[in-house]
């Protein structure tokens, strides 16, 4: 009889985690009254979302001006008319996998380690309507020596700068820490940090906007993207072969894990230019298909369509003995954005998904109720208590 291998018992517990990442929340709440000093305010609606959104403080700029009269500062409310939006995030344990594998291929996937990690801090930013526009990167490493290998270098930097590229973020720095006896050897700890902009502020997307009745898109990802890993770690090392035990389509398995995270950037631009009446976004990471649930409002999302997952899904399934309940609460399982929206305005945007190289499928709809995710094609139904966190 297999043995059960489930993602809390790898290391990631949820149940542990959650809530002190939730005092950690509520710590941060009374900070906002220092943007107040400098003219700034916080969109209390973004505390919470995968990004955090502030804005000029039209009131306090006019007190400021010297009269609410003031031609002069009514003139540049215009130019006031946007939001600002951050983010930090972390790649995680994709990187190991691509060390284990150059041992098998001699190839470093270096390339995908760094398009990865700007694809987990971009596809959090524009969830709230926001454009890219710098990136900051934090390369952690127990010592110098792990940048002597000058070919996952040259992978590394060349992988950040075309995701860069295809997010149309610039790439303003960032910092490289010598952390011994923090960073495991001949590891590195990928992350960083990223700042978009909201213009105009009509495009900023909250859970305000979420309606009873908006259909759910799903678009469909490339494979694992960075979560899940430390599961699929475990799994390697079960193997008589490791990452290179072949699936059901003849690929490796280590290679299976190492696809590109799509970056959905410029098709989230393109949408709002378009005026498609985005009404909320998900980005479908940790917490698998309970991330349909993330806003704040109670409403039930009923999925009644999904895409037939990867391989990759279907292996880890049955090497870890998963039932589909534990699956689809850790993994995308092929689905890893979720746009929702008005019923009218699904073909215009499966349009310009398609147009950027997207699949998109119409797969379910939101009702008022109780706050869960019923996925209906496995019978599942996540209740909103096992989600505590926005």
């Amino acid at each position: 009889m297999k043995q059960k291998i489930s993602y809390a018992q790898v290391g990631d517990d949820y149940d542990t985690k959650d809530p002190i990442k939730k005092l950690a929340q509520n710590a941060a709440k009374s900070t906002a009254v220092n943007l107040k000093k400098y003219g700034f305010r916080e969109i209390t609606d973004s505390r919470g979302e995968s990004a955090y959104v502030w804005s000029f403080d039209s009131a306090r700029n006019r007190i400021v001006s010297g009269s609410a009269q003031d031609k002069s500062f009514d003139s540049t409310q215009d130019k006031q008319d946007f939001c600002l939006a951050s983010v930090i995030e972390g790649l995680g344990t994709k990187n190991l996998v691509a060390d284990a594998m150059l041992k098998i291929t001699g190839k470093t996937y270096y390339d995908v380690i760094g398009h990865d990690t700007v694809a987990t801090i971009i596809n959090d930013l524009v969830t709230v309507g926001a454009i890219p526009l710098v990136i900051h990167a934090y390369w952690a490493i127990e010592n110098n020596d792990w940048l002597q290998d000058r070919v996952r270098m040259r992978d590394l930097i060349g992988g950040w700068k075309s995701a860069c590229d295809l997010a149309g973020v610039s790439w303003g720095g960032g910092e490289t820490p010598t952390l011994k006896g923090i960073v495991v050897p001949d590891t590195v700890d990928l992350g960083g940090s990223a700042t978009g902009i909201i213009r105009p502020k009509t495009n900023l997307i909250t859970d305000k906007k979420l309606r009873a009745g908006d259909r759910i898109l799903l678009l469909k990802s490339a494979g694992i993207n960075a979560n899940g890993l430390s599961l699929a770690r475990v799994i390697a090392k079960k193997l008589p072969k490791g990452y290179a035990t072949k699936l059901a389509n003849g690929k490796m398995y280590g290679e299976e894990i190492l696809h590109k995270t799509h970056i959905y950037a410029k098709l989230i631009q393109d949408l709002l230019t378009k005026k498609i009446d985005l009404h909320y976004i998900s980005n479908i990471t940790g917490h698998g298909l309970r991330k349909l649930m993330r806003a704040r409002p109670n409403f039930s999302y009923v999925v009644e369509r999904i895409v037939k997952p990867p391989s990759l899904f279907d292996f880890i399934q049955e090497k870890a003995s998963l039932a589909d309940f534990e699956m689809y609460q850790t993994f995308n399982m092929g689905m890893d954005y979720a746009l929702f929206l008005p019923e009218r305005e699904v073909k215009k945007a499966q349009i310009i998904i398609k147009k950027h190289g997207f699949d998109s499928l119409n797969a379910g709809y939101v009702e008022k109720g109780k706050k869960q995710v019923v996925i209906k094609p496995k019978n599942l139904v996540y209740d909103g208590s096992s989600l505590d966190l926005r």
